[in-house]
């Protein structure tokens, strides 16, 4: 089934490729839809306990001890779920659009390979080449469909998240070296018992790497530009899920293999991360940009995710895997929102618009709900996953968690006022024009905004898939600072 779910999305890469644009489309929603369809088998499968399952194991590069080794347990069956869920809506949403090409599509088909290496490798050496695979299509993306400063912003993009993988690299190198097999394997990471000084040299190795993949504050300033710029369809992959590679990479990979560096070092990064969550939501409230405005919003409820990872308790990590979840959901719907209002009335500056609930009904109805979403409201998916978090980050330092959760108050105030400019009042000269959603742009809307009632009238399903993996790598990380101390 690991197989399966690794090497389908390139058979429709290459597929896509032998179509043209409306055929391409149209084959690249039928992969991505078989893809979904076997990560729901995988899910039908699964038993929610610690173990991996799925697993594959094969000899690769054997004289250096690396293996294509892979396999599911309850966090990475979450990022399965996610990027397997939201590949096919953001192909969805390219339905109206006109003369994309089937480069598009095999490059986003390409990228979901690399993303769910990244999610299932438990061999160093192969997550790292899922880590750069999924790097290189979009960067491409950004490089060819983006906007007019589009050259200078994906090369600061390129060279800040290249620079963040050598560190990881050198990180991985050394633990290599430091194996008694000389192995990339996952578990002899996890056995290994270095001191303090050289947990704390890997710890900034990987950190680095996963920091600015988030991004955390003060490595974040890649992501506005690179956002604003891109096609929608790539930001949607940027900020539904390949910024979850690097929350994903601290759970997985950077916490568990230097717990002791992680506990010298997690008060410096968890006040990092509460001083992004200020700083994008008061960088938010001047933003004239729609898109851009998204793009910071994004940037503090990632920081608030990596505060409640950073907290280290079940509730804080259950809250973050949920919250990927959610974020993906939310993110690639506020920015397919934003896409249709610059593609009908070319233009993103919020001041210029208004009244356009008056002229599209569904549009305004969807609208709010991906709104409602981002704010937390209760009975929405952002609710729970916020509520965890918050929780979670109390239990590190209550105070902390009170700046934090200025984020909800914030982030109510700016989401909320940028629906009223946009939405709200009289019609105008620009806005008067606008049409209503219809067929994909229903379809797709219609999706995020179910899994937006869904997940938070009942999540329970979801924290139950990664609850029992979180809880055995919590205990575990403990037990090797306890044993330290």
């Amino acid at each position: 089934m690991v197989i399966l779910l690794l090497f389908l999305p390139i058979l429709g890469a290459l597929a896509t490729l032998l179509f043209k644009n409306g055929a391409a489309k149209t084959v690249a929603l039928l992969f991505a839809v078989a893809e979904l369809a076997v990560a729901i088998i995988m899910l039908t499968k699964f038993v929610p306990d610690a173990t991996t399952q799925f697993a594959v194991n094969y000899p690769w590069i054997a004289s250096y001890g690396i293996h294509f080794k892979a396999g599911v347990d309850g966090i990475s069956m979450i990022m399965v779920l996610l990027t397997t869920l939201l590949v096919p809506l953001i192909i969805l949403t390219t339905f109206k659009q006109q003369n994309t090409k089937p480069a598009l599509y095999a490059l986003i088909l390409f990228m979901q390979t690399g993303l769910l290496v990244v999610f299932t490798a438990l061999d160093g050496f192969l997550f790292y080449v899922g880590w750069e695979a999924a790097l290189i299509p979009i960067y491409f993306i950004c490089a060819l469909w983006g906007g007019a400063d589009r050259v200078r912003i994906t090369l600061k993009f390129f060279i800040y998240t290249f620079a963040g993988s050598l560190f990881m690299l050198l990180g991985l190198i050394y633990l290599y070296l430091q194996t008694p097999g000389k192995t990339f394997d996952l578990q002899a990471f996890y056995a290994l018992n270095l001191d303090l000084p050289k947990q704390s040299l890997v710890f900034w190795a990987f950190f680095l790497a996963f920091a600015i993949k988030m991004p955390v504050f003060p490595f974040h300033t890649w992501q506005p530009d690179t956002y604003t710029e891109s096609p929608t369809p790539g930001t949607m992959m940027l900020s539904g899920i390949m910024l979850k590679m690097g929350i994903y990479g601290v759970i997985r990979w950077l916490i568990p293999i230097s717990p002791l560096g992680f506990d010298k070092w997690v008060p410096l990064v968890i006040v990092l991360c509460v001083i992004g969550i200020i700083y994008a939501s008061l960088i938010a409230f001047n933003q004239k940009d729609g898109k851009r405005l998204i793009a910071y919003s994004s940037i503090a409820h990632v920081g608030l995710i990596a505060a409640g990872i950073f907290a280290w308790n079940v509730q804080g990590v259950q809250g973050a895997m949920i919250q990927m979840l959610n974020h993906g959901i939310n993110v690639v719907g506020l920015f397919f929102i934003m896409d249709i209002v610059s593609s009908r009335l070319n233009t993103r500056d919020i001041n210029q618009l208004g009244g356009i609930a008056k002229v599209a009904p569904r549009f305004a109805i969807a609208f709010l709900i991906i709104v409602l979403g981002t704010v937390a409201l209760p009975l929405t998916n952002g609710f729970v996953g916020e509520f965890l978090l918050l929780n979670g980050v109390s239990q590190y330092s209550i105070w902390l968690s009170a700046v934090a959760g200025v984020t909800i108050i914030l982030g109510a105030v700016y989401m909320l006022r940028m629906y009223k400019k946009v939405m709200q009042g009289e019609t105008n000269a620009i806005t008067l024009v606008f049409t209503d959603i219809a067929g994909s742009e229903k379809a797709a809307l219609g999706i995020i905004c179910a899994l937006i009632i869904v997940i938070g009238v009942y999540p329970q399903w979801i924290l139950h898939i990664s609850e029992a993996s979180v809880t055995n790598l919590i205990d575990q990380v403990n037990q090797k600072i306890l044993i330290v101390k």
